[in-house]
């Protein structure tokens, strides 16, 4: 099993305090490798919530070819975070050019574009700058996005995080995602590395979706350009969740309906009964199978935690007013706020989804059982 720990707090934090929380789990994951998610970020990056940043890892000759690329487009290098790398990489960890973080000017030919035709361009880049490294393997591009950095690697999450400097006071942020790996394939792909991201939307899970072909496939025939790779078997929740609310203009309440729809006999008393029974055969192929635990972030860093019915893979919730975490361990959690009141800990069941809104004021517990919130 994988190990997953999110954090959302008012004040910045350090990546290192998950990667730390990640290394006392470290018995639920094998070392082979690192994902770390941030987003509402501090530091000076804090001052360009705007600005597109590109996080990646990339050769020389790689960086070369982004330089010509994005000139070519108009774009402008406005900051970057550098990361510097010493020149012996330790055992199991590979040897790299650069991690790449850095924060574009928009081409003034941008300023007439409303906010679909950016979301759409940016996500276009990512994939275009993606497969321009494919065939040389010297451009591996995480993420385009603003207030967004993605940085992942082969390797134990402790040894990477010294390694790379992660303590760098340029790289804090509110909303901190991270998994450590079980390695479950035979080669080590970063594009399989939690978390996945598309257009502000994220996920890790740690688990199994047997689900994966026809759900891979229905996605594939939607038309999205960015429903594409499919490294892994997990990264179709994060597709799921961004087909259901810019596709299908559905709330998060709704995603677990998608995902684990209740029995066809528990629909027939539930308020909504008729809409979710309609949903369910709508969006059949949509429905996974596991077990897994899927922790997420929308676009407003509204975080959550969401498990599937077989309810196999551990995942707790807790925290304090202005900070939570959500952990797939007690010990985790306890780590990083040892000074909670644990007595209001939550661990969500098949039918629950515990929900922290950007005000990080309270954990909210919505049931499937309960009606929507929305009309529909």
């Amino acid at each position: 099993m994988c190990r997953l720990i999110a954090i959302t707090s008012d004040t910045p934090v350090s990546p290192m305090l998950a990667v730390n929380a990640l290394d006392v789990m470290r018995e639920g994951h094998d070392g082979s490798g690192v994902g770390l998610m941030l987003r509402d970020l501090g530091g000076p990056l804090e001052e360009m919530k705007d600005a597109p940043i590109l996080s990646g890892i990339f050769t020389e000759a790689g960086i070369r070819k982004l330089d010509g690329y994005m000139i070519n487009l108009g774009f402008l290098t406005k900051y970057k975070v550098s990361i510097k790398i010493p020149k012996q990489a330790p055992p199991g960890i590979p040897r790299r050019d650069m991690y790449l973080i850095r924060a574009y000017e928009y081409p003034e030919d941008w300023e007439n574009f409303n906010d679909a035709d950016k979301k759409a361009r940016l996500l276009a880049i990512r994939l275009a700058l993606r497969e321009m490294g494919r065939a040389e393997n010297d451009m591996i591009v995480f993420s385009f996005w603003p207030d967004t950095i993605m940085i992942k690697e082969i390797g134990d999450p402790l040894t990477v995080g010294r390694y790379l400097s992660l303590d760098n006071e340029r790289l804090k942020a509110r909303i901190i995602m991270a998994q450590g790996r079980q390695n479950t394939n035979y080669a080590i792909d970063l594009y399989a590395c939690h978390p996945f991201f598309i257009q502000g939307f994220s996920t890790m899970t740690n688990g199994e979706n047997t689900a994966f072909v026809p759900i891979r496939e229905y996605l594939e025939s939607r038309g999205e350009p960015g429903y594409t790779g499919f490294f892994s078997d997990s990264e179709v929740f994060v597709h799921i969740l961004h087909y259901t609310q810019t596709h299908l203009g559905l709330d998060l309440e709704t995603y677990k309906h998608v995902i684990t729809p209740l029995q066809d006999n528990d629909m027939e008393s539930h308020p909504d009964g008729a809409f979710l029974y309609h949903l369910k055969h709508t969006c059949r192929k949509l429905i996974i199978d596991g077990p897994n635990c899927v922790i997420g972030v929308l676009p407003d860093n509204t975080m959550f935690m969401a498990q599937d019915r077989k309810k196999l893979r551990p995942g707790v919730v807790g925290g304090k007013p202005g900070m939570y975490v959500f952990s797939s361990e007690v010990c985790g959690l306890d780590y990083v706020l040892p000074d909670r009141n644990a007595k209001d800990d939550f661990e969500p069941m098949h039918l629950d989804t515990a929900i922290v809104k950007p005000d990080r004021r309270e954990v909210r517990l919505c049931r499937q059982t309960e009606k929507l919130p929305l009309p529909h």
